[in-house]
């Protein structure tokens, strides 16, 4: 393959104001011994020629950049970031290797999950080349190929996860998509900084269907926490009414207080029959205070 006269890196200001300035002072050598003297020919030839091969010679590479240097068609050393010198025609630059960290979008449609539910799965990952010689030299496109290999292992993940598991527990599933992309990956030099599931899209039917079986099931929550309610409120009646069986005196206290308690409420006047009055015995209840009241003191 022909090399090309002027390399990517010529456009880069040193080399080019470094030609420039060869150029410019191979130009006034040659105007200045323009009337025949072999020795200004000779260093104008020598300064253009220079001044060509200086493009091809000064290299810099950015600061997340790593340059594959081969001479002769063979891997010779790994350079940058910063200037360096290469052999014209000699060495070459095969690749230059991005050493920032980068992402890539892939999903997965009407993947199966292991519950046969057709799902849509949109990820993304975010990787970086650590090893740039690898990376360089035993995948030709190692990114189209990250990108491919994520996209296989999206849907074996899917395919033996439940669809209740891909919903409700999401990080489980990104961690083990990150060390089956990472140990798939990492013969090439690159290594995944993450994963993360993006978006899960089931079909709508299935989604009305999930929608009723959660209203159903908070229905039925309250219905047990209401039927608690009532075995509770019912069993401290009962240990209420073994109280009041002991103590008659109690119940009429209580039913006097009840008969307080609705008249203040309420600001009624309540007849009770006369009956009723002499069950309630208030002398009896009286005496009963009273008794209690002279212990007390």
């Amino acid at each position: 393959m022909a090399l090309p006269l002027f390399p990517r890196n010529a456009n880069q200001p040193a080399s080019v104001l470094a030609g420039i300035t060869l150029a410019f002072a191979g130009g006034s050598a040659w105007l200045a011994y323009s009337h025949g003297e072999f020795a200004g020919y000779v260093l104008a030839a020598v300064l253009v020629i220079i001044a060509l091969l200086i493009p091809r010679s000064l290299m810099i590479a950015n600061q997340w950049e790593k340059a594959i240097l081969l001479r002769l068609g063979r891997l010779h050393s790994i350079r940058g970031p910063g200037y360096f010198l290469i052999i014209p025609f000699v060495d070459q630059i095969a690749m230059r290797i991005d050493q920032r960290i980068q992402t890539i979008d892939f999903f997965a449609e009407q993947a199966l999950t292991r519950d046969t539910v057709p799902v849509n799965v949109d990820a993304i990952v975010f990787w970086q080349v650590h090893d740039v010689e690898k990376a360089g030299l035993e995948i030709a496109d190692y990114s189209g190929a990250i990108g491919r290999v994520s996209q296989t292992t999206l849907r074996e993940v899917i395919g033996s996860t439940a669809l209740t598991v891909l919903l409700s527990d999401r990080r489980k599933a990104d961690d083990r998509l990150k060390d089956e992309i990472g140990r798939k990956i990492g013969e090439w030099g690159v290594a995944v900084i993450s994963v993360e599931i993006r978006d899960v899209t089931i079909p709508a039917g299935l989604q009305n269907a999930m929608s009723m079986q959660a209203q159903a099931e908070r229905e039925k929550e309250a219905r047990v926490i209401l039927g608690d309610a009532e075995r509770m409120v019912a069993q401290k009646f009962v240990e209420a009414a073994e109280i009041y069986a002991k103590s008659p005196a109690a119940l009429q206290l209580r039913a006097m207080n009840i008969i307080y308690e609705t008249t203040k409420e309420r600001g009624a006047t309540i007849l009770i029959p006369t009956a009723m009055v002499d069950s309630l015995n208030p002398g009896g209840i009286l005496g009963l205070v009273q008794a209690a009241g002279a212990k007390t003191s």
